[in-house]
């Protein structure tokens, strides 16, 4: 397992906010084409309602934010699409071969 650095820990807290703005943005696009869909107004409020339950739930949009658990967030915005390989940038290279296996 890795041994999360210092450095690491600070530049993930610095970058989290801004991921969780993007992929929030991204989610609340999804939900105006969900909203403005066709269909009952019923329809479209229970199946926002489920989306929303599931989606508060992601790494992406609340983070626990202990350092123990700091990979197991990476790796669940990656799987999330909350973020990229690209965002990795700046990390340092063990971390990025921990969480990319390469």
């Amino acid at each position: 397992m890795y041994n999360v650095k210092e450095s690491d820990w600070k530049l993930f807290r610095k970058l989290l906010p801004k991921w969780q703005e993007r992929f929030m943005e991204r989610l609340l696009g999804g939900y105006t084409k969900m909203i403005a869909g066709q269909g009952l107004a019923s329809d479209r409020f229970w199946k926002l309602q489920k989306r929303l339950q599931k989606d508060v739930r992601k790494v992406g949009v609340c983070a626990d934010m202990r350092r123990s658990v700091m990979v197991m967030n990476l790796l669940s915005l990656l799987h999330e699409g909350a973020i990229t390989k690209d965002d990795l940038d700046g990390f340092s290279d063990e971390l990025r071969q921990s969480l990319l296996g390469a």
